[in-house]
């Protein structure tokens, strides 16, 4: 369990490190994970050792207890050739390889205890990544939304001193003076056209007035007939 201890307190300190830097998080998110995978191979390959420890154990029990039997059955052939001192020494060599079984079976046994915890512990670690994994597309949003709020926060707080504003305010006020200018040219230009002499004429020029209102008014008294109206007249009779 120590080694699980020493990988959360590395992924840990990681954190740590790419939260204090203030990174962009969706690379900070990203190296994280890239950490964890490679901490979790880390672990992965302990634990294959443990695995292969506890399977030597294991092998080394076994044999040590068929050498055991080995021995007891060179005893047994001694007994049956009469032979008790022979006998005997298999027998001391029997206990020796019983005692180096027993070692090994504790070994093992404990061994394989360890492994089961750590296979337990490592799977638990490998779904925290799978779990991490579909949630840094939820993370990824959400910051991305914070950095948009931010972001149309500045830019609201630029309006509110009216630098923008004040701004487009200038260049209204420019373009109205230039409209201006612009027409103010555009009469000095038709004034200095125009003869002074030949305009005091054209106000002596007479109004002219429609046929219809001279015809009326000469019918209604008020004006009299002018040669214009009798020759008028004349051109209406010719009509008919």
């Amino acid at each position: 369990m120590g080694l699980l201890q020493r990988f959360w307190t590395m992924l840990k300190s990681q954190l740590n490190y790419w939260i204090g830097k203030a990174e962009d998080p969706e690379k900070m998110l990203n190296q994280t994970l890239l950490d964890m995978q490679e901490q979790l191979m880390t672990a992965k390959r302990q634990v294959a050792i443990a695995i292969a420890d506890e399977r030597r154990l294991i092998q080394q029990y076994e044999q040590e207890k068929q050498n055991a039997e080995d021995w007891e059955q060179r005893a047994m052939l001694a007994v049956q050739q009469d032979n008790d001192g022979l006998a005997s020494q298999a027998l001391e060599r029997q206990a020796e390889h019983l005692k180096l079984a027993a070692g090994f079976e504790e070994n093992w046994r404990a061994q394989k205890q360890s492994v089961d915890q750590l296979r337990e512990a490592l799977s638990g670690l490998n779904q925290r990544i799978v779990d991490a994994k579909r949630q840094k597309n939820l993370l990824i949003a959400r910051a991305r939304r914070a950095e948009a709020q931010r972001t149309i926060t500045e830019t609201m707080t630029g309006l509110g001193r009216n630098s923008a504003l004040d701004t487009m305010a200038r260049m209204e006020e420019k373009i109205n003076q230039m409209e201006a200018e612009a027409e103010a040219t555009s009469e000095l230009a038709g004034e200095i056209g125009h003869d002074p002499l030949l305009n005091e004429f054209k106000k002596l020029e007479p109004v002219k007035t429609s046929n219809a209102l001279l015809q009326l008014k000469a019918k209604m008294g008020i004006l009299s007939a002018t040669p214009e109206i009798k020759q008028l007249e004349r051109a209406e009779v010719r009509d008919k």
